[in-house]
């Protein structure tokens, strides 16, 4: 989601700033802006990509040694120029649109979460005189701040935040003062980063964004405001008390964002999966409780069960989970969607696990879930995220840090297979601890981890068959995926695949809930994909097949090679190279990943940025 970098320097830095909105692409948005100071204010925005932006300010010679830069997803007002950022403020009375190009402003500023008194300070600095250009609850900020503006911009900006109800991490300056930015966090990400010889300072929302310009960040924690000057900054807390924040060497490789001969990066990223896979696994000789950090042997004697916290895809991988935690570890477990769990009445024990999913480690509904079931006293927690010096890491006592390395498709695809990959190491440490966990079991499970990197290969040479169902689906409006058991989740991040990146509306269902609604839709237009492995449940999922056959509708079916399931008349098989028993989650996802994607490649549509999608969803 929205991606924020900004720079104090003495070279011309509209290069840096536009390079680093480059790497946060990924991040999904439909919009985006620069603003420098250069004997007065100067902006550039536009609601096409970056690379137009940067033909923009070319031929505008914007530039300068101070200044921010935004990509917006939009969700105060529609995805148009007047609501991109970075908003300016003249002062009152002042009707902005009337200065176009911002030569009279005073006050610039960017914004990432949400404010969600804005209605209420809009209305009080309507009062006052000042006029709004746009929709967008950020313009509500930069007017707020040139209202508390008295000759300086950090008293201004603390005074501020301390009106924001909601979430935001918001970049400012001022014409007035103009080597200087001002940086303030709650809620949204931030860091700060430290020049070569500490000559010039820049504020981002994501590592990322500085990599190649500095590797020596700061992240700001909760409440923090930041002052950028040239050479320097100084930091305060919630309280507005000085405080020193670690600096530390953040390798953010901007080599990982590199094409390479793939068409999409969601592609690439599904062909990373061998290796992504192999590198979360990497290093583990055997089971234990120390692969989630000091002192989870203590912890996981203490507790007595498992409360999974996720979104979107991290759901799913959590649902897959609960099988595995509850089968193979015997602890009893719920998987709650976070943005429901922080808003119902629970029961909290105090003797649970909370187990938080997330990839960027930023995911505002889980992080704020997090938070929640801290609040009622469930102290012990533990992560699966995939950047080790996110907040998620920071807050919970435990994690598990995976190592998928950068995924710029919005489509998750690689960061859901590691997270599995994780989430049964956690399965096999706490059955070690329960005492569950035999030697021979242990060996064995062992065992089938390591070749998951070759199994997987495996599963990619599939890829051409996967192109032809493509063909057949490219067409088509409805879809209906169904899996039994621990696939029952796989089926449904399959569902989620198809509708994010094509269009079309996909729903998963428990095989075993066709007769009880989903069976009514089903007709020779909706192909109904079915994940077959050869487990317990294989016999009830093939009557389930029969009943689809029987109103006509179309099977595509995923099935192990010993699954006795044969291509027929409305009947197309695909044979998956081996069974892989508990681990087969892992590998049954990938052709789904596959068949979304080639779909999408079929029917056209943007693959790495979908329509009204974000990467990393930092706003409730």
């Amino acid at each position: 989601m929205c991606g924020i970098v900004g720079a104090v320097s003495t070279r011309n830095i509209v290069p840096i700033l536009v390079q680093g909105l480059q790497r946060l692409e990924y991040r999904g948005y439909d919009s985006c802006g620069v603003a420098v100071w250069r004997d007065g204010l100067q902006r550039a925005r536009s609601t096409a990509r970056v690379a137009e932006l940067l033909e923009q300010v070319a031929a505008d010679q914007v530039e300068g040694t101070t200044g921010i830069a935004h990509t917006r997803w939009a969700t105060h007002g529609a995805p148009a120029v007047h609501n991109a950022h970075p908003h300016f403020s003249h002062g009152p009375g002042v009707d902005i649109a009337a200065d176009a190009p911002g030569r009279a402003a005073r006050i610039a500023l960017v914004h990432n979460g949400i404010i969600e008194n804005h209605d209420e300070l809009r209305a009080l600095l309507q009062a006052k005189g000042y006029v709004f250009a746009s929709q967008t609850d950020t313009e509500v900020i930069v007017h707020l701040v040139d209202s508390l503006y008295d000759g300086d911009l950090f008293e201004a900006v603390k005074a501020a935040v301390r009106q924001l109800h909601g979430a935001y991490a918001i970049a400012v300056f001022c014409k007035d003062e103009p080597h200087r930015v001002i940086g303030a966090r709650a809620g949204s990400p931030l860091i700060l980063g430290v020049g070569e010889g500490g000559a010039e300072t820049f504020l981002a929302s994501d590592a990322m964004a500085l990599a190649g310009v500095t590797d020596q960040i700061v992240y700001l924690e909760e409440g923090d405001v930041v002052d950028l000057q040239m050479g320097k900054y100084w930091v305060v807390d919630r309280a507005h008390k000085p405080v020193t924040r670690p600096v530390k060497t953040v390798l953010a490789h901007s080599g990982a964002a590199e094409l390479g001969p793939y068409r999409h990066y969601m592609q690439k990223e599904i062909f990373e999966q061998p290796r992504a896979t192999a590198d979360t696994l990497e290093g583990v000789e055997g089971i234990t409780p120390e692969l989630f950090g000091d002192g989870a042997f203590r912890v996981f004697k203490e507790i007595d069960s498992v409360l999974i916290l996720a979104c979107g895809t991290s759901y799913y991988s959590g649902c897959t989970a609960k099988y595995w935690l509850e089968g193979i570890a015997g602890v009893p477990t719920q998987v709650e969607i976070a943005s429901e769990y922080r808003y119902r009445e629970s029961v909290p024990n105090p003797r649970t696990l909370v187990v938080t999913i997330t990839q960027s480690g930023e995911t505002a509904d889980t992080l704020a879930a997090l938070r929640h079931a801290q609040g009622l006293g469930m102290k012990h927690t533990l992560t699966i995220c995939n950047v080790g010096t996110s907040a998620m890491v920071r807050e919970c006592e435990l994690a598990y840090i995976t190592r998928a390395g950068a995924e710029i498709g919005v489509a998750s695809t690689k960061a859901f297979t590691t997270q599995l990959a994780g989430l049964f190491l956690l399965t096999l440490a706490l059955a070690q601890v329960k005492g569950r966990l035999s030697e021979d079991d242990e060996a064995r499970h062992l065992k089938a981890m390591r070749h998951l990197p070759a199994a997987l290969q495996a599963v990619l040479a599939l890829e051409p068959q996967i192109i032809s169902w493509a063909e057949d689906f490219a067409g088509k409006a409805h879809a209906l995926f169904l899996g039994r058991g621990l696939h029952y989740p796989i089926a449904l991040e399959g569902a989620l695949k198809l509708k994010e990146i094509t269009y079309i509306h996909a729903e998963a269902y428990a095989a075993g809930e066709l007769k009880h609604g989903p069976l009514a839709l089903v007709t020779s237009e909706m192909p109904v994909v079915t994940v077959a492995p050869n487990d317990a449940l294989l016999e009830k999922l093939k009557s389930n097949m029969q009943e689809v056959r029987a109103r006509g509708g179309v099977l595509y079916v995923l099935a192990d090679a010993d699954s006795r399931i044969e291509s027929n008349e409305g009947i197309h098989v695909i044979r998956m190279p081996e069974h892989y028993g508990p681990l087969s989650p892992l590998l049954h996802v990938v052709p789904l990943q596959l068949l979304a994607y080639h779909t999408a490649c079929a029917r056209g549509t943007d693959v790495d940025k979908p329509r009204n999608l974000a990467k990393s969803v930092t706003v409730e």
